[in-house]
């Protein structure tokens, strides 16, 4: 109800702005504005609105976005959209795919639409649902990362949710390019434990942590597959605090770059930034390590 109240308002400003031109010589098209923003708060100050109510007052504002569409196309016969600014006719763009969204799944009577738009300034955020308890929904883009010796790489960024289990293999040969052989061991998250990747792993001599598919075999002592389990969970939780730390000291929390490629291109740097630290510190480790043993040499 919100989105379709913010379309209406910037459809009403595109309106003005295409009829300027024949202000006194063509009669202004009525937008029923402030009945519009009536209702609107009518809804929207309750402190808990019934599904009913906030179905009723979706429709009501889809009419007022739907019927602002259809003056707008009358109004292009008179003035080219050209006199609008570039921002007004993005926002044109997405408010008219916004509208066919939210009146599918009105229509429809579902909550779920391919590639929904829940913000009009940036139309490639989609909802990803996590299930967690402070937020069930979360907004921005998903990131494969993986560590190797402190380096944080990363994988891939997409605005879209994804499986993380389809990037093992291309992470893996990325892997093989940046260092000229395959990983002998690689500690995942159970999600990646797939038949796919277990047989790519196999073919190549290369460990994944964790237990095996199907039922638990007797060819191994219990105490030294708990070690061994125990020895990598342990060893995996530091790429489960490399996103913790990016977001408390670089920021990735806190992007307000507000384009696809420029967001991406902001990540991408934060992880840069990090590895660039990282390496600032094992050259300060060397360089005091040479100092404190010829330093103990000379005395």
């Amino acid at each position: 109800m919100g989105l379709l109240n913010h379309s209406r308002e910037l459809l009403e400003a595109i309106i003005d702005e295409l009829h300027r031109p024949h202000i006194g010589t063509l009669e202004k098209p009525r937008t029923y504005r402030e009945k519009a923003r009536k209702q609107y708060l009518l809804v929207s100050k309750q402190r808990k609105a019934s599904g009913k109510v906030i179905r009723k007052a979706i429709r009501r504002q889809l009419g007022y976005v739907g019927r602002n569409l259809r003056t707008i196309a009358v109004l292009m016969e008179h003035t080219p959209l050209s006199e609008l600014s570039r921002r007004q006719y993005r926002q044109l763009l997405v408010v008219s795919e916004l509208y066919r969204q939210q009146r599918e799944m009105a229509v429809m009577k579902r909550h779920a639409v391919a590639d929904r738009i829940v913000s009009i300034e940036q139309p490639h955020v989609r909802p990803i649902v996590r299930g967690k308890a402070g937020a069930n929904v979360e907004f921005g883009a998903k990131v494969a990362a993986s560590l190797v010796n402190g380096y944080v790489w990363l994988e891939t960024a997409q605005w879209d949710n994804f499986n993380e289990a389809t990037t093992l293999i291309a992470s893996v040969e990325g892997y093989k390019q940046r260092f000229g052989c395959y990983p002998a061991v690689i500690l995942a998250d159970k999600i990646y434990r797939n038949r796919e990747n277990l047989n790519f792993c196999k073919a190549r001599g290369i460990r994944m942590s964790g237990p095996k598919l199907g039922r638990p075999t007797k060819q191994h002592s219990e105490t030294t597959d708990r070690k061994q389990e125990y020895q990598d969970a342990s060893q995996r939780n530091a790429i489960e605090g490399k996103f913790g730390e990016g977001k408390r000291r670089f920021g990735l929390d806190c992007i307000r770059a507000r384009g696809a490629q420029t967001s991406l291109s902001v990540i991408a740097i934060q992880f840069l930034i990090r590895n660039l630290e990282r390496r600032l510190r094992s050259l300060f480790a060397l360089f005091f390590g040479i100092l404190r043993f010829y330093g103990l040499r000379l005395a």
